[in-house]
């Protein structure tokens, strides 16, 4: 018998999605509520698919096997993130017994992305599955496609895909700005040089970027920026924290030049309220320029900023 460690080397989530075969919202509701009128085949399809996903829950829950295996069609198959193929009923059975035996009290979750229909007896749907174990402490999680047939008046499974789980994340929003990650640096007029560094956040949702200051070689604070997409406004925002406690947020945007506009609005440390649009410029791959332009301060106008030039280090 493997230990309870070996649950990783079972790869159980390969098999939860197979439960996803059937899974729509509402899989495992308790009772099945009667189906609503057909508005159109793919309603009644629907509703046909999320009834089976109950029986095929029912089945797992009992470590059925047989009854588990019998969703496929007597040819389905289904290919693991190895690239292992289960090809076959008879194949599947053994591999969900193996499962059984060497894992006890999974649990699932599935999440579905998309159903649709290619013909009226057939379907593809996409979505990611989960499975806990009770000796784990995060799910095992997988993404899948399946390919169902109808036949007989049932939806069988023809074909399951696995593919490794990525979670979702803003990164597609943020690569117009990704020209900026690396360190850039001036060289400023006093001899003190500014450092700012760009890189993605480890979940990717974020670009990061912190600021120094080098004053007689040593680096000073001079704040830091996350940079993100705001789903709701459909906009890219940042949050900057400056070291005195300050803080503020901004918009950013590109005009038809190609320059980035970043409208910002900031509390100071002292409670005075601060606005500013700054105009950033890539004239090349390795040199940017910036000036803020439209300050006030309370209300009131300053002055234009000169501006500055930064070129990249790395």
């Amino acid at each position: 018998m493997k230990s309870k460690q070996n649950l990783r080397f079972m790869n159980p989530s390969r098999l939860t999605l197979l439960l996803a075969a059937f899974a729509l919202s509402g899989a495992f509701a308790a009772e099945i509520p009667a189906p609503a009128p057909a508005v159109d085949p793919a309603a009644t399809s629907t509703e046909e698919i999320r009834r089976t996903a109950m029986a095929f829950v029912a089945a797992f829950h009992k470590g059925d096997v047989k009854a588990l295996a019998g969703f496929w069609t007597p040819d389905g198959d289904y290919t693991d993130l190895g690239g292992r193929l289960l090809k076959g009923r008879d194949a599947i059975q053994d591999d969900f017994a193996h499962l059984f035996s060497q894992n006890k009290g999974l649990t699932l979750r599935i999440e579905v992305g998309s159903l649709r229909f290619p013909t009226p007896d057939t379907a593809i749907e996409d979505g990611v599955t989960s499975v806990m174990s009770p000796t784990a402490a995060t799910p095992n999680r997988a993404r899948y496609t399946n390919f169902l047939v109808k036949r007989d008046g049932k939806w069988l499974l023809a074909s399951v895909r696995e593919a490794n789980y990525i979670p979702p994340n803003h990164q597609d929003h943020l690569r117009p700005l990704e020209w900026m990650i690396g360190e850039w640096k001036d060289q400023t007029t006093n001899g003190h040089t500014a450092h700012v560094v760009f890189e993605w956040s480890p979940d990717l949702n974020f670009i990061l970027s912190v600021r120094v200051m080098r004053v007689e070689g040593t680096f000073l604070d001079n704040g830091t920026q996350r940079i993100g997409w705001d789903p709701s406004a459909k906009l890219i925002r940042s949050w900057n924290f400056e070291p005195d406690g300050g803080f503020g947020d901004s918009t950013w945007s590109a005009d038809t030049d190609g320059r980035w506009i970043v409208k910002a609005n900031s509390v100071l440390r002292s409670g005075h309220k601060a606005s500013m649009t700054t105009v950033v410029t890539r004239v090349d791959p390795d040199t940017i320029t910036f000036q803020v332009i439209d300050q006030k301060a309370d209300g009131k106008p300053l002055p234009d900023s000169a501006t500055i030039t930064m070129k990249r280090v790395n």
